[in-house]
């Protein structure tokens, strides 16, 4: 009986890690995975090799493909042929509102092109998504926010890996007055209009690996495009350093009630080709985005019915539905266009790099743009701010790699860095006297989107399982030295007004794994592929 009983428990025990038998089951698909290339960013390329290896053991079989920046972003957002994905959201200054990193999970936004690549698609989620944000009461918009972070993290669509503190560095013998912004550190938009020369040089030269994936304004969706392009096209309002709210193009900003907003425009000002900026321009610029195709800026439009011009300096806003963030955001991050260039233009998704405008109203003008090699502006002397401005011109040196970078700060080729510093390079910038070292927490993050249209992703118990065998605590002490944190939420810890506390951590833990993919029905064949 005994030994009855011993054959009985091993029948099951081999059930259980094999399959039941006469039951056909098959292995889970091959999935790959895409990262940056090394040479672009180590740390996301290390990091991709780290999960690949844990999966494996998990039993998937696994390929890593790391693919150019570009081409990566298009495989991403405009192609969405992907099964896993390494990128990462910069922490922008307009982003500690949680309006647009709740946004990148709205099933509405899951098209082509727009912020929710993965497909995530939880009516639940949506419905709290569109009450936070006609929510004014900022207590009762807290909960809610946190409410959305505790309903999707358990679904695991994707994975926050880590916040990664923004390292960067300028030279301090050539400018001053270089303050770092929450998130942004040095390369943000007020740097260059508040830093002031030291030397008979007053051109600002920035350096980095990486470049605008275009500068179409009605295309680009990397944050790299928009730091270039946020210095020549101006907005109705600017977010300080201090991340409040200033008028810019706008004179005056009126809430007229939860759905009305009305805005008075600057007098005087003008394009960069001397045309008037006019209501008429503003009004254009917000109809083409909104019967554009381009998605990026879906969730901060989403709000507005109608916008009509009342004068000639005067534009009224007549929303949907009340919008909290939108005097704040949503003004301040669409650029206005000249109407009498782009109302021209059909299909601006379609122009070549050659034909596309780049005429704005900014304090900076266009000047030159060599792929792969240099980028500059001019300061705008007609611009309304151009009095407060110290440097004569803006040029970005682009780079093969950080090396590249760093070497070009050191020899004095650059005076400040567009990207973090890698872990090794930190210490040798603080030993250097002519180099002043600035780090800032970022509410940006690393992630790992999974393609939830494909399998095995299409399965929530894959993607939890998946998240628990990711060691995310080596990329932080190893790949970033401890510069960082371990991810939580799409909200980040050190937002903390609006980052949920209480929420699922998935540790790494490969047992936890295994059983979660158990109590699913998978198990694994003689050669320890999975399978159901």
């Amino acid at each position: 009986m005994t030994r009855n009983l011993i054959l009985a428990g091993t029948s099951v025990l081999a059930i259980s890690a094999f399959g039941a038998p006469g039951i056909a089951q098959e292995r889970v698909p091959s999935v790959e995975i895409y990262t940056t290339t090394e040479s672009y960013d180590p740390i996301r390329y290390e990091g991709a090799f780290i999960i690949a290896d844990a999966w494996r053991e998990l039993g998937l079989d696994v390929t890593v493909t790391p693919l150019e920046f570009r081409t990566l972003l298009d495989r991403f957002y405009s192609e969405q042929d992907f099964d896993a994905t390494i990128l990462g959201w910069s922490g922008r200054v307009d982003r500690l509102d949680p309006q647009f990193f709740l946004g990148t999970l709205d099933s509405r936004q899951a098209e082509l092109g727009a912020n929710n690549p993965g497909g995530y698609d939880n009516p639940d989620y949506d419905a709290l998504y569109d009450a936070q944000g006609a929510e004014f009461d900022v207590n009762a918009r807290q909960a809610l926010v946190h409410e959305m972070q505790e309903l999707y993290v358990p679904d695991a669509p994707v994975v926050v890996l880590f916040n990664r503190d923004e390292v960067v560095a300028y030279n301090n013998t050539t400018f001053e007055n270089m303050n770092a912004m929450a998130g942004e550190a040095l390369y943000s938009e007020w740097v260059p209009m508040e830093a002031q020369p030291l030397t008979d040089r007053a051109t600002l030269r920035i350096g980095g690996p990486q470049e605008p994936d275009n500068v179409n304004p009605l295309a680009s969706t990397s944050v790299w495009g928009w730091k270039w392009m946020r210095l020549y096209y101006d907005r109705l309002v600017r977010l300080s350093p201090d991340v409040e709210p200033v008028p810019w193009a706008a004179a005056e900003v009126t809430p007229v009630d939860d759905v009305t907003i009305d805005v008075t425009l600057r007098e005087g000002m003008t394009f960069h080709d001397g045309e008037p900026l006019t209501a008429e321009d503003v009004v254009f610029t917000f109809e083409y985005y909104m019967n554009s195709d381009y998605s990026y800026f879906d969730s901060y439009l989403a709000a507005i019915d109608t916008v009509e011009q009342t004068g000639d300096l005067s534009v009224r806003f007549n929303l949907s539905e009340p919008s909290a963030p939108f005097a704040t955001i949503t003004l301040s991050q669409i650029p206005i266009l000249p109407a009498h260039i782009w109302s021209e233009i059909d299909d601006p998704q379609e122009l070549t790099p050659d034909e596309i405008p780049t005429v704005g109203s900014g304090p900076f003008v266009f000047d030159r743009y060599d792929r792969g090699e240099f980028m500059s502006l001019t300061t705008y002397g007609d611009h309304f701010h151009a009095d407060e401005i110290a440097v004569d011109a803006v040029e970005f040196l682009i780079f093969a790699d950080a090396e590249g970078v760093f070497t070009a700060m050191q020899t004095g080729q650059i005076d400040m860095t567009a990207w973090r510093l890698e872990p090794g390079q930190i210490p040798l910038a603080e030993g250097n006297d002519d180099l002043t070292v600035v780090s800032v927490p970022d509410f940006g993050y690393y992630h790992m989107t999974f393609n939830l249209r494909r399998a095995p992703f299409d399965d929530r118990a894959v993607r939890r399982a998946l998240t628990m065998a990711m060691d995310r605590e080596r990329m932080v002490n190893v790949l970033l030295d401890g510069r960082g944190e371990v991810g939580t939420s799409i909200i980040a810890p050190v937002n903390a007004f609006w980052h949920a506390p209480f929420i699922e951590r998935f540790e790494f833990d490969m047992d936890a794994a295994r059983a979660e993919l158990e109590d699913a029905g998978y198990s694994w064949d003689s050669d320890g592929r999975l399978q159901r």
